[in-house]
């Protein structure tokens, strides 16, 4: 019934003539050597839009892992201020996410594309806000004011540029296994403590990130490839985020994700201060978060395989689910320095999972609302803008949260010994709320209807249907 139904909906006008016939027995489109051509990313273009994205992976993790413990044993604020800071932050955060969104799918075409101006303008106020946010200012009285300030207008200026990068995987090209291998290429080229070095590590990200925007515009076509899309009447906030939230599988991707999000920023969030307080590895905790993050690099070619091999929803599975037997063995076994190094190596391979499986299934759930709406078309921003929203709200929520319940717990910035009832916190912390949120995120995403068989369908109804086009457009 499924292949019936959307054979209906591209069955009227003209259709390529030159077809064959694959294993499955279904007509499928045949390409003529321009056209596979046009369709395949080289290498270099998929390393180009893979630097692009190191930006938001490096200050992403840098602010995950060490904000927290940044304004608690670096600035000394209270924890109730540094709980304000982080959730009043991410919540801002996530608010501007569907208003850039909605914003960049009425931004006109320029010769540079929709996306690239976006990127590029964004750039260089960003970073300047990323590097204040780590100089602890010559004040008392306004130190909360100053972190919030500047924590907010870097997370807007980050949506700015994150927004129209996430999307601009819908216009690098029209085939699925191409903005896999390059999803799988960003994902792969992601991966500090006294004042004076927190404010040199900024430093030199915020270099880095303005030669990673260098790279990315100079290095990526954005194609207007979309079918359409420039015949598109623009619809309005309220419609886009109604047409969005009717997906069903839309709605279950993110909720699933949403859940597992918060779990593994819970994690990421509040480890450092596992490590350095409930466990005494003092001096060792810093290594310990570098282990993590070189594993969650080192493993993302094998989970882009896996899920190649075995499918994305499999590789959700196993990937997500690696790091729970962990997180329990390290709250239950005595601290043990090299036990910390194994469940850190584990951690980072299912945080990479974790991390690529979301948006490299993304441009699946676009495909398949191009296919049940052929009219509708050119929502792209609004899709990433909604699920970057979640995601930030999930991050939020995980901050402010764990933050306020350290501060009720009794946690006293600067000291070298916390109190049992924090150590206990903590340990909920990593281990306990993770896996539970694991649990709800893995039932919700049971339900969750793409499969290998329907993306493929997907595939090739928006093959005919972009192939139709470029017919329709080549006899007038």
């Amino acid at each position: 019934m499924e292949r019936e139904h959307g054979a209906e909906q591209f069955s009227s006008g003209l259709l390529p003539t030159a077809k064959t016939v694959n294993q499955d027995g279904i007509k499928v489109p045949k390409l003529s050597p321009q056209q596979e051509r046009k369709r395949a990313l080289t290498v270099w273009s998929k390393v180009c839009f893979a630097i692009g994205g190191a930006p938001y992976q490096i200050t992403g993790s840098a602010l995950g892992f060490f904000l927290q413990i940044f304004l608690l044993d670096v600035a000394l604020l209270d924890p109730l201020n540094a709980s304000v800071i982080l959730f009043v932050g991410r919540a801002w955060d996530a608010v501007t996410d569907p208003t850039v969104g909605f914003l960049v799918s009425r931004t006109p075409w320029t010769r540079h594309g929709r996306m690239m101006p976006w990127i590029l303008i964004s750039t260089t106020p960003a970073v300047l806000c990323y590097f204040l946010i780590w100089v602890v200012p010559p004040i008392e009285q306004g130190k909360m004011w100053w972190y919030l300030l500047f924590y907010c207008l870097f997370q807007t200026l980050q949506t700015c540029f994150h927004v129209p990068y996430s999307a601009l995987t819908m216009f690098i090209s029209t085939e699925q296994k191409e903005r896999d291998s390059a999803t799988a290429y960003r994902k792969n080229i992601y991966t500090h403590y006294n004042r004076r070095a927190y404010m040199i590590a900024s430093a030199v990200i915020s270099l880095i990130c303005v030669l990673c925007a260098v790279v990315l515009f100079f290095g990526v076509t954005e194609q207007d490839n979309q079918s359409g899309l420039k015949a598109q009447k623009h619809v309005s906030f309220r419609r886009g985020l109604r047409l969005v939230m009717s997906h069903g599988p839309y709605v279950k991707l993110v909720l699933a994700f949403l859940f597992t999000s918060l779990a593994f920023m819970l994690m990421e969030g509040n480890f450092a201060l596992f490590i350095k307080y409930t466990l005494g590895f003092r001096e060792d905790f810093q290594n310990i978060l570098l282990v993590i993050m070189l594993s969650a690099t080192l493993t993302i070619p094998m989970w882009q395989w896996f899920l190649c091999r075995f499918g994305k929803k499999t590789a959700v599975y196993i990937g997500i689910t690696w790091a729970v037997p962990f997180m329990i063995v390290v709250v239950c076994v005595n601290s043990n320095l090299f036990v910390s190094y194994i469940v850190s190596v584990a951690a980072g391979a299912s945080v990479a999972a974790a991390f690529l499986l979301p948006w490299s299934m993304l441009p699946d759930v676009v495909d398949d609302f191009k296919v049940q709406n052929p009219t509708s078309q050119g929502h792209e921003a609004i899709f990433y803008s909604f699920y970057v929203f979640f995601t930030k709200f999930a991050s939020g929520v995980s901050l402010g949260v764990s933050t306020l319940a350290l501060s009720f717990a009794g946690y006293v910035p600067g000291v070298c010994v916390q109190s049992d009832s924090v150590n206990l916190t903590l340990k909920m912390l990593v281990s306990a709320a993770p896996v539970s949120l694991i649990a709800l995120g893995l039932l919700v995403f049971k339900t969750y209807p793409i499969n290998e068989e329907r993306r493929q369908y997907n595939n090739k109804q928006l093959q005919l249907l972009l192939l139709q086009n470029e017919e329709l457009e080549s006899e007038m």
